[in-house]
């Protein structure tokens, strides 16, 4: 049996759980009203933060589901910081779509899976 182990875990979710040499992590968001790029500079080191508590990086991302509240008006702005922190030849697969978040507040919520 497949021991799993819970890290920042509360009574609703985990922010990342590890099972069978694989990292999910929650979905990440960043300060609410702040600009997308701003968010997602925040949500990226909440990320590697997360999975070096899981013991791995970033290398290591083999998915990652990208929300963007208004794709006209920050999908390029968040691009922009994705690409900057991407490890050069170890981009994962990704999906990127629209959708409302929690609140107006949040503009980009990333959610990534990796390995050990």
């Amino acid at each position: 049996m497949t021991d799993i182990k819970r890290i920042e875990s509360g009574q609703r979710m985990s922010q990342a759980v590890i099972a069978g040499g694989m990292v999910w992590l929650a979905g990440q968001v960043g300060e609410p009203g702040k600009s997308a790029e701003d968010q997602t500079r925040a949500i990226l080191s909440q990320i590697d933060t997360l999975l070096k508590k899981a013991g791995t990086d970033k290398t290591r991302i083999v998915s990652a589901q990208i929300w963007v509240a208004d794709m006209a008006a920050d999908f390029a702005a968040m691009n922009k910081v994705w690409d900057a922190w991407v490890a050069p030849g170890h981009a994962p697969a990704r999906a990127t779509g629209e959708a409302k978040l929690a609140t107006p507040d949040y503009k980009v919520e990333i959610i990534v899976t990796a390995v050990l």
